[in-house]
């Protein structure tokens, strides 16, 4: 990660193995994040590897979603079926949610 930052944005998933993982990096101090995305944040291990954190952006709070300690230099693998598997479940809630206020809102007119 380099100097500066604080964190990256996942942009991208892909769900093959070995696909791409798209991210931006975003500036220090961390900025708060759109609902739904996800930040990871890597560190050097401390023995080897990377300590790897992914924090999820809810309503009213960033969360730890996930942490991969010791991980090898192909973490991008290793973290890519989780972060796969929850943004694709954030996009169904989001789907479901704006389905709901269509509904509602046409069954006030």
């Amino acid at each position: 990660m380099p100097t500066g930052t604080g964190g990256a944005l996942v942009r991208r998933i892909s769900g093959y193995p070995g696909g791409p993982l798209d991210v931006v990096w975003l500036p220090m101090p961390a900025t708060r994040l759109p609902l739904g995305r996800i930040r990871l944040i890597w560190e050097p291990a401390p023995r080897a590897g990377w300590t790897v954190h992914a924090h999820l952006s809810l309503a009213t709070a960033e969360v730890l979603l996930a942490r991969w300690p010791a991980a090898d230099d192909d973490w991008p693998d290793l973290v890519r079926p989780t972060l796969y598997e929850v943004t694709g479940l954030c996009q169904a809630l989001a789907d479901a949610t704006a389905a709901l206020d269509l509904s509602n809102r046409l069954a006030d007119t």
